[in-house]
């Protein structure tokens, strides 16, 4: 019979790796995916805009039609303009 060339040792450690591979796998998958997440939300909580931002956009580049309509729309914290009634056909969808 011939003697195992493996170290005590090194035979323990493999026989982990090949017991615990599967749930090792997905806490590594588990772990990429919460860092991932609380990156993207960590970016998103930090990108406000600061109150002295001014817009690449000149006036020059966007007719006058366009800025008036942009500077007509509400604000979120604003109140919502009413809705209009619909005239014409109606979607069954809404409700």
């Amino acid at each position: 019979m011939k003697k195992s060339v493996h170290a005590p040792s090194s035979r323990s450690l493999r026989g982990f790796f090949h017991r615990f591979h599967t749930t090792m796998f997905i806490l590594l998958v588990l772990g990429g995916l919460v860092y991932a997440t609380m990156s993207l939300a960590s970016l998103l909580n930090d990108a406000s805009i600061g109150g002295d931002y001014q817009s690449p956009i000149t006036a020059g580049s966007i007719d006058q039609s366009t800025l008036d309509r942009i500077n007509a729309l509400h604000t979120s914290d604003g109140v919502l303009p009413t809705e209009q009634p619909q005239t014409g056909r109606s979607n069954p969808f809404i409700e």
